[in-house]
């Protein structure tokens, strides 16, 4: 993503102690018991009402330090457990000098819980890599923890054996920390190679497990996020590519993928008509006649919540493919608005809502203007 890359003068943190060897051992009921209480979202909420402000961050910082101790422990529950706690921590406040003075061990800590961790706390892990971008916003500082944990990422992704949540998680949160961090065109384009080699391998599908499908999604989302900050030259040669493959998704059985291949092929004709006003597509026509198949659908073979789900999205696709609009909406946060009115908006404000969940309100008003509100209307 074009930024302007500005090193910090604030010192970095480094690592703080001997690392401990991982193992499956569970550990002590004391360890186990106190990381619970650090990784326990309500605990973050509870400083503060009858100690004063300064005193309230001290607490959840010094609490924070000891989540980033027991990433370290020999135990996979009390690592999961922390790591939960710092997502937990990282979603609800903004903590940049703290995180930047402590950069380094985070960063490691996540890669060593994503290179000798599983299953869910490899999940848990690409998470809090994302949130760490997103704390540092885009800057150098970011782009060294994204160049670290890249590899580390795609690795799992492409790894038959690792958990398929921990795979979708890797190659959602890979997509959104290039978004963020990135500003080599390289590393852009290589991130997006890897997330089309996952969900390309849909085109050839019949229609493949819900968990395969659930990967699909998740690339599919990632690339299209980073489809939206690529020069226009490349994206004319990627919609040259998938703008005729895209709609072969749109008979899969999995309403979730027919529904993001819908706001995918949205989204490419939203930047197809802005590349060039006189766009021509030779295939609307069939097209749009499918389109309206799934945004009338009545099959009863189907559940009567995914049918809804299904109408009420391929509703605005059809109009968007079709006649090139958009149904626009406000989003309200503190006294200011944020009106979604393209596809693009729509795409990078739902990326980061998932992530941020409850918190995200608050990093609206707070940290995420320099990643995304720059390019929104603010009122």
């Amino acid at each position: 993503m074009p930024k302007s890359k500005k090193r910090s003068n604030r010192p970095a943190g480094g690592r703080q102690k001997a690392i401990q060897p991982f193992s499956d051992d569970d550990s002590s009921v004391e360890t186990m018991s106190h990381c619970s209480s650090f990784s326990d979202a309500a605990s973050f909420a509870e400083d503060g009402a009858e100690v004063d402000e300064e005193a309230a961050q001290e607490d959840f910082e010094f609490k924070l330090k000891g989540l980033i101790d027991l990433t370290m422990d020999k135990s996979a529950k009390t690592r999961q457990a922390a790591l939960e706690g710092l997502k937990n921590g990282l979603s609800s406040k903004i903590l940049y000098d703290f995180i930047l003075e402590r950069r380094l061990t985070l960063t490691d800590s996540i890669e060593r819980c994503l290179k000798k961790g599983k299953g869910e706390e490899q999940r848990v892990a690409a998470s809090l890599a994302c949130l760490l971008c997103c704390q540092l916003g885009s800057g150098i500082e970011s782009e060294e923890v994204f160049k670290t944990l890249a590899p580390v990422l795609k690795n799992i992704i492409s790894d038959r054996s690792a958990s398929m949540p921990a795979r979708q998680a890797c190659a959602s949160y890979l997509g959104l920390c290039c978004f963020i961090a990135t500003d080599d065109i390289e590393d852009l384009y290589m991130t997006m190679e890897c997330m089309e080699n996952v969900f390309t391998k849909q085109y050839r599908s019949e229609g493949g497990t819900d968990n395969a499908s659930a990967l699909h999604i998740q690339a599919l989302q990632s690339w299209a996020l980073l489809l939206t900050i690529c020069h226009s030259s490349e994206v004319k040669k990627k919609i040259d590519i998938h703008l005729h493959k895209l709609p072969r998704l749109l008979s899969c059985d999995n309403v979730n993928l027919r529904i993001a291949a819908g706001e995918t092929l949205a989204l490419l004709f939203e930047l197809a008509r802005e590349a060039d006003a006189d766009f021509y597509y030779e295939d609307l026509e069939p097209l749009t006649e499918t389109l309206k198949g799934l945004a009338t659908d009545c099959n009863k073979h189907r559940a009567k919540v995914d049918r809804r789900k299904q109408r009420s999205v391929f509703r605005d696709v059809l109009r968007a493919v079709e006649d090139g609009e958009f149904q626009s909406e406000v989003i309200r946060f503190g006294r200011e608005r944020m009106h979604i009115d393209c596809w693009v908006k729509r795409l990078t404000y739902g990326v980061f809502k998932e992530l941020f969940g409850s918190g995200m309100q608050f990093h609206l008003m707070v940290s995420l203007r320099d990643v995304i509100l720059l390019s929104f209307l603010i009122d």
